[in-house]
């Protein structure tokens, strides 16, 4: 699905000293799965993520997904392409605070009408949220039903591509694995981007990918972790 060429980006670049947060690298990543990247603050997996979703333009190299080059798309390409193929799962679950929880599914759809309203109640069911606390706005909900809020709301529109960066960072152990479980499941079909520091969440990774200062330093499987 993507196909990484020789990919750099460079900060500062009006300075003398250059802040390189990506080096250089090629790699492939596949339709489907659970794919971890994972490494310390600095070592450049958010610019790596923000990069193949078209958030940020690389400085040099070439990003091709689904056999089409995405690196210098038009600012609206670049919005058509993440509303029609992206989903995007962050730390912080961006709710909107004065619509409910089934509101803050809906108002992420591409499409309006009954349907949607339909599948953004079962994404919430489905990740035990019941119908009163659909109904609830973000505040009278506890954090674990906030992100899996933010995660249905990420798939309303069943992105090919879903972009989770620090997804479990601000959850308890208990609510972390049971938001793993959920990206699991969608990575059967999807292909599911983990960025995060905690390795253990990663342990049904079907490839994790160790980045350091700016490089890949490893890829392997996920049983591996």
């Amino acid at each position: 699905m993507f196909e990484i060429k020789n990919i750099t980006m460079i900060y500062d670049m009006e300075k003398s000293e250059k802040v390189y947060a990506l080096g250089g690298f090629d790699l492939s990543l596949p339709d489907k799965g659970l794919v971890g990247i994972i490494g310390p603050s600095g070592s450049g997996k958010s610019t790596l993520m923000y990069c193949l979703s078209t958030l940020k333009k690389p400085t040099d190299g070439e990003i091709i997904y689904n056999g089409n080059s995405i690196t210098n798309l038009s600012d609206s390409d670049r919005e058509r392409l993440r509303r029609n193929e992206f989903g995007f799962v962050f730390q912080r679950h961006f709710l909107v605070p004065y619509m409910s929880a089934l509101d803050n599914v809906i108002v992420a759809a591409t499409e309006k009408g009954k349907k949607v309203e339909d599948r953004a109640k079962e994404l919430l069911s489905g990740f035990g949220l019941g119908e009163r606390e659909i109904s609830k706005r973000p505040a009278k909900l506890s954090g674990g039903q906030r992100q899996r809020t933010a995660i249905a709301r990420a798939m309303i529109n069943n992105p090919k591509v879903l972009f989770a960066d620090e997804p479990t960072a601000a959850l308890d152990h208990e609510n972390a694995f049971a938001v793993m479980e959920i990206l699991k499941e969608y990575s059967k079909n999807n292909l599911v981007l983990v960025i995060t520091h905690d390795r253990s969440i990663l342990k049904d990774a079907d490839s994790v990918i160790e980045m350091w200062d700016g490089n890949i330093s490893r890829v392997r499987g996920g049983e591996e972790v």
